[in-house]
């Protein structure tokens, strides 16, 4: 049974505190939570970011690509 959790499942903020607590992401990088927290490109935009990020990476925080 698999245990990774897609990051498809991610909401936003879930996400953005994930590529940033746990992944390293700079903040700096990406746009401020509350600009994007509502809006569809801005899940979009940090979906994009976790493509950039190994799957051996995502794997050891727990995440997976796939749906």
């Amino acid at each position: 049974m698999d245990t990774l959790r897609p990051v498809v499942e991610l909401g936003v903020s879930e996400a953005f505190e994930i590529l940033i607590e746990r992944l390293g992401v700079d903040p700096a990088s990406l746009p401020p939570l509350d600009a994007i927290e509502n809006e569809d490109w801005g899940r979009d935009l940090l979906l994009e970011r976790f493509l950039a990020i190994p799957g051996e990476v995502l794997a050891a925080h727990g995440l997976r690509l796939e749906d």
